[in-house]
Order: C-alpha cells, then sequence, then structure tokens
C-alpha cells in the first residue's frame, strides 16, 4: 500500500443499524481506513460519492431511491465497489462469476476482514508496481465491472420478486382484545404445533397463520428461513456463533434467547 496515501470509503445504507454495525467493524479490521461520508439512499450515495471521490463504496443494493448497482454503475469508474446484500444464492452466484466484491448480510467480521485483506492486498500490488496515483482497480478491469454491473442489473431485475403486497401487519387475539403488529416489530416466527408463536421485544403472541402461510405472504428479503420451523427478521440478527456441538446458533437482538439454524440453511451465513 502506498505509504503516503490515506485510504477512504463510503458507506450507504438505508438502514442506520445496518451503517453503524459496518463502521464499527471496519474500525476493528481496518483502522487505518477513513470513512468519509455515509448515504441513506441511492441518491445520496451518488452525491457523496463524487463530492468524495472514496476510494471504495460500500453499497447495500436495496436502497430508495436508486439501488446500490444503480449507484454503483455512477461510481464504479473513481471507486472500488463493495455491495452489501440480502439477496439468496442466485445473485451470489452472478457477483462470484466476477470481480465484484461482495458482503452478505448480516455482514460478519471474518468475512469483512478477508474482504479488506484482498482490498488492501489489491492496493499494495499498484503501489508497487508503481502506478500514477493510487488506485485498487486497473482501467480494463474497470470496464469489466461496468459490463459485469450491467448484466447483475439484468439478472436482479429479471429474478428478483415483486417488492409490493408483502404482510405488514400481524392480527393476534389477545384475550377480548385484537394486537395489531407491524411485521418490523417482529424478531422472529416459530410454528408451536396448531399455533405459531410471534416474538416480539415486547413479549410473545399466538396467531393461526401457518409458517408456510407465512412464507408466501412476507418479504423473502426481510425474513429469513433458518430452520423448518424458524423464521427471523434479517435487521433483528445480532450474530451467528458454533456451540460445542458444532451447531450454528443465531442470536438476535433483544432477545435473550438462542435460535438453531438447520443444516440446510448454514449457507445464508456462509462466510463464517
Amino acid at each position: 500500500m502506498s505509504e503516503d496515501h490515506v485510504y477512504t470509503a463510503l458507506i450507504a445504507d438505508d438502514e442506520a443499524p445496518m451503517r453503524d454495525l459496518l463502521r464499527a467493524r471496519l474500525q476493528a479490521v481496518w483502522p487505518e481506513l477513513r470513512i468519509v461520508a455515509e448515504a441513506a439512499n441511492g441518491v445520496e450515495a451518488v452525491e457523496f460519492g463524487q463530492q468524495h471521490r472514496p476510494d471504495i463504496a460500500f453499497l447495500d443494493i436495496r436502497m430508495p431511491g436508486l439501488s446500490g448497482i444503480e449507484a454503483a454503475r455512477q461510481l464504479y469508474r473513481q471507486s472500488h465497489i463493495v455491495f452489501a446484500t440480502a439477496y439468496d444464492q442466485y445473485a451470489l452466484d452472478a457477483f462470484e462469476q466476477g470481480a465484484l466484491d461482495y458482503l452478505l448480510k448480516p455482514v460478519t467480521a471474518e468475512r469483512l476482514a478477508a474482504t479488506c485483506a484482498r482490498i488492501r492486498a489489491r492496493a499494495e500490488a499498484h503501489a508497487h508496481a508503481q502506478a500514477p496515483a493510487p488506485t485498487l482497480t486497473p482501467a480494463p478491469a474497470r470496464e469489466d465491472i461496468g459490463a459485469q454491473l450491467a448484466r447483475l442489473t439484468e439478472l436482479l431485475e429479471k429474478k428478483a420478486p415483486a417488492k409490493t403486497g408483502y404482510l405488514r401487519w400481524i392480527q393476534a387475539q389477545v384475550g377480548s382484545s385484537l394486537r395489531m403488529i407491524s411485521t418490523r416489530e417482529v424478531l422472529f416466527f416459530q410454528s408451536d404445533e396448531k399455533y405459531t408463536r410471534v416474538q416480539t421485544a415486547g413479549g410473545e403472541y399466538l396467531i393461526r397463520k401457518t409458517l408456510k402461510e407465512l412464507l408466501d405472504e412476507l418479504d423473502p428479503d426481510e425474513f429469513w428461513r433458518i430452520h423448518r420451523s424458524t423464521l427471523v427478521r434479517v435487521e433483528a440478527i445480532a450474530e451467528v456463533t458454533r456451540d460445542l456441538r458444532g451447531r450454528h446458533m443465531l442470536r438476535l437482538r433483544n432477545y435473550a434467547g438462542e435460535l438453531e439454524i438447520s443444516r440446510n440453511h448454514t449457507y445464508l451465513f456462509q462466510q463464517m
């Protein structure tokens, strides 16, 4: 790495907790990296990116205004792009086929450290090659990335599910009253014989909807199935660990217990 160049970065995510998490983990794995701007949507990402011209842009794929991919198509010539994504395997396959870096949400410290190490090694290689100016991506590679972004845009538009009409409220009977629960309050759903348990930070409720019905009605980018009997809200995930038996266990914010991730669903956390 060039000794006289301090590398800079932009973070763009419409969820403030996700920006906070990524900033904190970047400070831990790459303390010399300077965060020059944080954007809450794709439009801000382009504006701040053009203003600050960061070396690296960490972009959430799903953002209002402009998607992360649309923002990347305006920034990739000046900044190295790292996507954060909650998309499933078909999108990850598209990333693996090219030179784009990605982080699968929820971002783990291990995967972030590996990504940063790869970026730093690339920077050192360019510095040793005596590039005329600090750069992370040579011109030929930038042209390849532009073509890949165009293909990725087409792929996601073709295969991503529609984002309208998803379930936003859950009705739960509490005594003689009907409680309306926003899906953004839900930490997880868990099937319990004839009922489904709805867990929030404030308590738990039972509803008669089956897990299969919920799977058909909930946004798959907001809720992941981690077990045949459990759906979790992605934004509520705090960390994933392994217990003494080698099982993957998931911890949620505002919930004291742990949830088991079945082997069939560990691909969601494949960077561990």
